[in-house]
C-alpha cells in the first residue's frame, strides 16, 4: 500500500513538472485520501505488480478513467474539472462519489495500461522526414512501432510552425509550435505513399470508444493538447493508414521482407521502445539488420527513434542503410514541447 501511495505522489510531481497542475493536485489527493473499503480503492491500494510510472502506471490508469467519465458528461466531475477551479475538498468529494457510483466502469479501465497518442511528438518526426526526403529523394513508406491510434503516421499532414518558417501543408488542421533551438530542417517535403503501424492494442480514431480513450489519457487542464488531438483525429479520417494488432518484432520482419523498389522505408518509434519486451526489441533489431543488408541507395531503410536514454528529455537518433550510419539529431521533450535540433 505504501508503494502505491508513493507511486501516486511521484506521478503527481511529474504531472506538475510537465505542465498539469490539476493532475498533480488530483493524484496528490488520491495519494493522501484513498481509503480501503471501496471496490476501486481496494483494487488500487492492493495492486499486484509495480504500480509506478516505470511499469503499470496505476495513477495514470485511474486518472484516465476519471477523465473519460468527465468527457462522457459525469456531472459531478464536469463541475469540478477544468475549466472550473474548486478547492481540494470539493474536488475530492466529487472524485470519491464517482468512484463509488461508477466502480464497474473504473475497474474496467484499470485493467488496461494508459494509451496516449501524443501528437506533439510529430514535431520531432516532421524534421526527420524532411531530412530523409532531402537525402534520398524517394517516395516514403512510413512504419510506426507502438502506433496506438496511428495519429503520428499522419505527421506529414500536420504543420510545424517555427519563427520565420513553416513545414507542412498550409491548410493543416494540426499546427505544432514547439520551442525550437538549432538550425531548421531542409525545405524538402516528404512524399508519403504508405502509412502502416503496429500495436498490441491499436485504437481506431473513427470509433467513438477509441476516440474517448485517446482523449481520456490527455490531461484535463491542457486544452491545447485536446484540441490538437481532436484535429489529428479529423485528419486521420482523410488519410487512411494500415494498423495491425500484434507484436512489433514479427510485424516489422514481415513488412520489411516485401519489395519496396525505388522507395524509402521509414521505421520510427517515439517513447515506445522502453515498453517493448526484450524479445520484441531483439526481433525488431534483427528485422532491420536483415533488411538493411539488402538496402540500396535506390531503396534505403531509415530508422528514427525519439526515446529516453537517461538524459534531458528524449534522444533523437537516425540510422540509415545501406551502411548502418547512425547520427544524433538532438533532443526533444517527451511531449514535444521543445526541440533541440542538431540534424
Amino acid at each position: 500500500m505504501t508503494g502505491v501511495r508513493a507511486a501516486f505522489e511521484e506521478q503527481a510531481r511529474a504531472c506538475e513538472e510537465l505542465g498539469s497542475p490539476f493532475h498533480g493536485r488530483l493524484l496528490a489527493l488520491c495519494a493522501a485520501h484513498l481509503t480501503p473499503g471501496g471496490a476501486v480503492a481496494d483494487r488500487v491500494l492492493n495492486w499486484r505488480g509495480d504500480p509506478s510510472h516505470r511499469a503499470d502506471s496505476v495513477a495514470l490508469r485511474l486518472a484516465g478513467a476519471l477523465h473519460a467519465l468527465k468527457l462522457s458528461g459525469r456531472s459531478e466531475l464536469v463541475a469540478v474539472y477544468p475549466p472550473s477551479n474548486v478547492d481540494d475538498a470539493a474536488l475530492w468529494h466529487a472524485v470519491e462519489s464517482t468512484m463509488a457510483d461508477e466502480a464497474d466502469v473504473i475497474l474496467a479501465w484499470l485493467e488496461s495500461p494508459p494509451q496516449t497518442n501524443e501528437v506533439r511528438r510529430s514535431a520531432a518526426v516532421i524534421p526527420a522526414l524532411h531530412l530523409v526526403a532531402q537525402r534520398f529523394g524517394r517516395p516514403i513508406e512510413m512504419f510506426e512501432l507502438g502506433t496506438s491510434g496511428g495519429l503520428n503516421l499522419r505527421a506529414d499532414r500536420y504543420r510545424l510552425d517555427l519563427p520565420g518558417a513553416q513545414f507542412g501543408p498550409a491548410d493543416a488542421r494540426t499546427i505544432l509550435t514547439p520551442d525550437w533551438s538549432g538550425p531548421y530542417p531542409p525545405d524538402a517535403a516528404p512524399h508519403i505513399v504508405r502509412r502502416a503501424g503496429v500495436d498490441l492494442n491499436p485504437l481506431d480514431p473513427a470509433s467513438d470508444a477509441d476516440r474517448l480513450r485517446l482523449l481520456a489519457y490527455l490531461w484535463p487542464d491542457q486544452a491545447h493538447r485536446l484540441k490538437l488531438t481532436e484535429a489529428a483525429i479529423a485528419t486521420a479520417a482523410e488519410h487512411p493508414a494500415e494498423i495491425t494488432r500484434g507484436d512489433a518484432g514479427a510485424w516489422l520482419a514481415d513488412v520489411l521482407d516485401r519489395s519496396a523498389e525505388g522507395r524509402c522505408r521509414f521505421v520510427f518509434h517515439t517513447i515506445a521502445w522502453q515498453y517493448f519486451p526484450e524479445a520484441t526489441k531483439a526481433a525488431c533489431a534483427a528485422a532491420l539488420d536483415a533488411a538493411g543488408a539488402t538496402a540500396s541507395r535506390d531503396s534505403p531503410i531509415v530508422r528514427f527513434g525519439m526515446e529516453a536514454d537517461g538524459g534531458r528529455g528524449a534522444a533523437m537518433t537516425l540510422t540509415t542503410w545501406p551502411g548502418e550510419e547512425i547520427v544524433s539529431l538532438g533532443r526533444a521533450d517527451f511531449h514535444g514541447r521543445w526541440i533541440e535540433w542538431t540534424g
